[in-house]
């Protein structure tokens, strides 16, 4: 293990010098989750992912929420081993409709993650990456394109607090969004964990928001999350509802069409609303679909405005379970 200025990275070299992968094939441990749990709420609602991620990161977030994981410099933590072909039938066997690379950064671990798409795909299971999209261009060219959607971590607006805080810079993420946005694909949607006195001001938000509005789109959506004192930043309080709920309004007000908040109870900012007539078009309460008023195409049934996204004709029934499982390697 190659332990660098940003995180921790297991990889090891080859009598020809090539550097390859060491956590290939093996993972901290699989769980099926609600697919808005990664968050993504515009990506087959209330269906069921099988999620995993391997060991290590290629940031060194202060305030990481997995830190256990990411973090981790221990071959304890890959605790168990599976080919792609058997977590593309775990997935299958299991009623998922996709595959998450989370938990710590699919950047780190790509050719195993661009593996487990390409098995997946022949499963007809749908692959998704929940990352920093702190990646040079070959690199992100390469995972993206084995994705059907990702959530991009956009940790704050402002470089320094990337610098100093993350150990990384902005640029590069704005990048990968950026990327994506002009590719068309995979599907996106975005999270933001706003930290008190860090990233929470107003002035920040309002940029933020219409950068993503102007550059990227205004049906991408975007998730404003709250934190919790963990890792090395137990010095700040968790995130007010309130912050959320300001925050929800600035996007809203800069014409983005879907801007969400998690990590509290708060059934409206986390429900989907049509934005040409404001009938609510999928509820929820935390991860449990309550209402669904979408017809077969994606379209509010109460004006026919499409709503954008990847929408099978009904919800999945998932419901907000965590379910840990183990996969025999193949």
């Amino acid at each position: 293990m190659r332990e660098g200025q940003r995180g921790f990275c297991f990889v090891r070299a080859r009598q020809d010098d090539a550097v390859v992968l060491t956590t290939y094939g093996r993972s901290s441990g699989f769980c099926i989750d609600p697919i808005e749990k990664k968050p993504l709420n515009h990506f087959l609602p209330g269906s069921a992912v099988l999620s995993f991620g391997t060991a290590g990161c290629n940031l060194g977030c202060r305030f990481c929420q997995n830190w256990d994981i990411s973090k981790s410099r221990e071959w304890d933590t890959l605790a168990e081993a599976a080919s792609p072909e058997a977590i593309a039938a775990a997935a299958a066997r299991s009623g998922c409709r996709s595959v998450a690379f989370t938990y710590n950064d699919p950047v780190i671990f790509l050719e195993y993650a661009i593996d487990v798409a390409t098995a997946c795909h022949e499963q007809g299971i749908l692959a998704v990456a929940v990352t920093a999209g702190y990646v040079k261009p070959k690199a992100r060219e390469a995972l993206l394109g084995a994705m059907d959607a990702t959530n991009v971590d956009l940790k704050s607006f402002d470089d320094d607090t990337y610098r100093t805080v993350s150990l990384g810079r902005l640029v590069p993420v704005l990048e990968t969004l950026q990327a994506i946005a002009d590719a068309g694909r995979p599907w996106l949607e975005i999270t933001t964990l706003l930290i008190p006195d860090l990233n929470d001001s107003d002035a920040e938000i309002d940029t933020l928001t219409s950068w993503v509005a102007e550059r990227l789109g205004t049906e991408v959506p975007l998730h404003f999350t709250a934190f919790h004192p963990d890792f090395r930043m137990l010095d700040r309080s968790a995130t007010p509802a309130s912050t959320l709920s300001r925050a929800r309004a600035i996007g809203l007000a800069n014409g983005l069409r879907y801007v969400y908040t998690g990590n509290v109870h708060d059934p409206e900012g986390q429900s989907t609303n049509c934005h040409a007539c404001g009938m609510r078009l999928i509820g929820r309460d935390g991860y449990r679909i309550t209402a669904w008023r979408l017809d077969t195409e994606g379209r509010c049934q109460t004006c026919g405005e499409p709503c954008t996204g990847v929408f099978d004709a009904e919800p999945g029934h998932w419901g907000a379970r965590r379910l840990p499982v183990g996969i025999a390697s193949t």
